[in-house]
């Protein structure tokens, strides 16, 4: 046995588990986290391959792929990997074969931006903040009010009929994610896209059947998971990334967030992927700096709906994750930024023959 051997009740986060059909086989997860470097089409590239797969050889239980659209005009970037057309949905399975042949389950987000959409990459001019109009190349934005994000592009508000599609795309990329070889598919319900836009009374200021109290803000995002959980197979899991707080007042409290969880409960979602904040461009919202930062809601919203929770956000190290695990917070932990510097994180504290035979002999 190498230094990183251990027993799992020891490392707790190295044991496995079980979401219907499906079983991962540890408990540190890769966070969706955008690569902006797909083409205009929407299409993997050899960065996905290269950069999903590693994490996959390197021990993670679950590859979740970023926050990929389900419709053209529900990208951030004209960089976005997309889900609306069968072609898409073969291009993926390269990468979905080559994830679930080394070990872990290839999971993916599904996204609808809203008024956070049609922006430059990250490294191009302003960034996400440089919104990219119409006449540049970009794309009309639709939101549940016309309230624009910072200096992005006014979005339109949606019209029931938008609402509708919006619905159906959802569950069309949902089938198109089955076509691909994915194992588990998640809404996005977080960062201040689309669905959370509506959950929140910063972003919503409708007077229909979809704004006003949290039952109506609510309605679109259940319109939603209950048009995946049918669309996907009902042996495999569907996640929903749900926001604890917006961090700023009169917004989302966690007493609204365990309403929609339970919510989510009868619906037959399978697990939550615990976030907050980022739904303003405001200093005064930005969430705190400090470890661990969604796991106390995390723990909270497993107690109210009975789903299994996992937290994202500054968890950055394996013997946190272990502790979180450990004292029944969570069910898995969802590690972003760690896994950009250090592939191999996972398997840091597993045996020489948890490593992949031909990296064996470096121990």
């Amino acid at each position: 046995m190498s230094e990183f051997s251990a027993s799992s009740a020891e490392f707790p986060e190295t044991t496995p588990l079980r979401l219907r059909d499906v079983t991962f086989r540890n408990r540190v997860w890769m966070s969706p986290m955008a690569q902006y470097a797909a083409g205009p089409d929407g299409l993997p590239t050899e960065w996905h391959l290269a950069h999903y797969g590693s994490r996959a050889i390197g021990g993670v239980g679950l590859v979740m792929v970023e926050a990929t659209a389900i419709s053209p005009d529900n990208r951030c970037t004209a960089a976005d990997l997309g889900l609306w057309n069968e072609e898409q949905a073969l291009a993926h399975r390269k990468l979905t074969s080559f994830v679930d042949g080394h070990g872990a389950v290839p999971a993916v987000q599904l996204n609808a931006v809203g008024r956070k959409g049609s922006h430059q990459v990250p490294w191009v001019g302003e960034g996400q903040n440089g919104p990219v109009p119409v006449a540049d190349g970009g794309w009309e934005l639709i939101a549940p009010s016309a309230i624009p994000f910072g200096d992005l592009s006014m979005p339109r508000e949606a019209a029931e009929a938008d609402l509708d599609q919006v619905v159906e795309d959802f569950a069309h990329a949902t089938r198109m994610a089955e076509l691909a070889g994915y194992q588990a598919v998640e809404i996005h319900a977080g960062h201040g896209y689309l669905l959370h836009q509506f959950l929140s009374p910063l972003a919503n200021h409708r007077t229909d059947e979809y704004g006003g109290s949290p039952q109506n803000r609510m309605r679109l995002p259940l319109r939603v998971a209950r048009a995946v959980r049918e669309a996907f197979p009902e042996d495999k899991p569907v996640f929903v990334r749900i926001t604890a707080t917006d961090w700023v007042e009169d917004s989302i409290t966690l007493d609204d967030a365990a309403e929609f969880a339970k919510e989510l409960a009868a619906i037959g979602i399978d697990l939550l992927d615990v976030t907050s904040g980022v739904l303003v461009r405001d200093r005064g919202a930005r969430p705190p700096d400090r470890k661990g930062l969604n796991v106390d809601f995390a723990a909270a919203l497993k107690e109210a709906s009975g789903l299994a929770v996992a937290p994202v956000g500054q968890i950055t190290d394996l013997s946190a994750a272990g502790q979180i695990i450990r004292e029944g917070k969570a069910d898995a932990v969802l590690m972003g930024r760690s896994l950009l510097r250090d592939p191999y994180l996972a398997l840091r504290n597993q045996s020489t023959e948890a490593w992949p035979v031909r990296y064996q002999r470096a121990f």
